[in-house]
């Protein structure tokens, strides 16, 4: 071979050679476990974020916080809110009692009551004070609740029982009164009128006054009875235990005069009383009046009770006494009736039974 040929090849060869060189070391390396060399290409992605943001609608405007309209809480609420809160409050029926069992509703639409709703939930709407108050003005018709009112008096009132007397055991017992009552209706019109204007509707006690009764049994005091078969007259005291005090005996009517059984009151004291013969009576058509004295048949005493010319007084003759020998009346010793007129008051019951 030409020797200047192969100078050349060679020259040629050491430069592709050192090209190769250069290209491998500006090449990155595996790393060592993998035992190879690659090339890796690194691309970055880059995203455009867009966050979207959904109106919210407006909030309602609301009351200020603890305002009340007349009783009722409305702080919070809208003005409709309010307004339907406060009248289905004042709206609602009253409840009255009557007494333990009874119980009276009445709307306010009945008793004409209205109250101006619209103006109290536009101030209370404008306050800016929390807990303010706002007065709920209510007009309310009179004669309507004066109706209610009378009605009510006639529904409710009670007259008084006296106390009276009845015989248990021959004795008398006293039975006890019952007071009455009647309703105040000045006070009770009062009453309802103030519920309806300021939105109470609790149950309302309505306002009676008691009536006691004319005749208590602590106040009837005493007895007569009087034992018409044994003719005897007890004198009591009477209560619920009653007392006697003192027992006569007395003369009563014959068979054919008899004395009249049953319930009766002294009506009539006399001291030193005339005696008048008693008109239609056969076994006096021809007596003539007696003054007081001491042949009066009467004698000195005279307690008439309420059957017709019959009562009990003293006689001067008392041999018939402990007998059945008058003409219906009941006779007693004049000392001893004389005593008992002392004791006895117009208006003192008197029992006269067959016993």
């Amino acid at each position: 071979m030409n020797r200047g040929v192969s100078i050349a090849a060679f020259s040629a060869c050491g430069a592709a050679g050192l090209a190769v060189a250069v290209i491998l070391a500006a090449a990155p390396r595996a790393g060592a476990d993998e035992g190879t060399t690659s090339t890796t290409t690194t691309v970055t992605d880059t995203t455009t974020s867009t966050t979207t943001t959904t109106p919210q609608p407006p909030q309602p405007k609301v009351i200020a916080a603890g305002v009340m309209i007349g009783g009722t809480l409305v702080g919070g609420l809208t003005a409709a809110e309010a307004r339907a809160l406060v009248a289905t409050r004042f709206f609602s029926p009253l409840r009255l009692a009557g007494g333990p069992g009874s119980r009276i509703t009445a709307t306010p639409r009945e008793l004409g009551a209205l109250p101006e709703i619209e103006s109290a939930v536009a101030l209370a709407a404008r306050v800016k004070r929390p807990g303010f108050r706002v007065p709920l003005n209510v007009t309310v018709s009179t004669p309507k609740v004066d109706r209610l009112v009378a009605s009510l008096v006639k529904r409710f009132k009670r007259e008084p029982v006296d106390a009276t007397l009845r015989l248990h055991n021959l004795k008398p017992i006293a039975t006890r009164d019952v007071p009455g009552r009647r309703l105040k209706p000045i006070v009770a019109t009062r009453t309802i009128v103030h519920a309806l204007k300021t939105q109470k509707r609790g149950l309302l006690d309505l306002p009676f006054e008691k009536i006691e009764a004319p005749v208590r049994s602590d106040a009837l005091g005493r007895a007569i009875v009087i034992r018409r078969g044994s003719n005897e007259l007890y004198f009591y005291g009477v209560g619920t235990k009653p007392k006697l005090i003192r027992k006569f005996k007395v003369a009563t009517g014959l068979a054919e005069y008899p004395t009249p059984l049953g319930k009766f009151e002294v009506v009539t004291k006399q001291a030193n009383p005339w005696w008048y013969p008693p008109p239609g009576s056969d076994w006096a058509k021809d007596a003539k009046p007696v003054p007081p004295g001491a042949g009066n048949p009467l004698g000195t005493r005279w307690m008439g009770i309420s059957s017709p010319y019959v009562g009990i007084h003293g006689t001067p003759n008392a041999a018939s006494i402990g007998y059945s020998a008058s003409h219906g009346c009941i006779r007693m010793l004049i000392p001893q009736v004389e005593w008992l007129f002392t004791q006895v008051e117009v208006g003192t019951p008197v029992f006269i039974v067959a016993a």
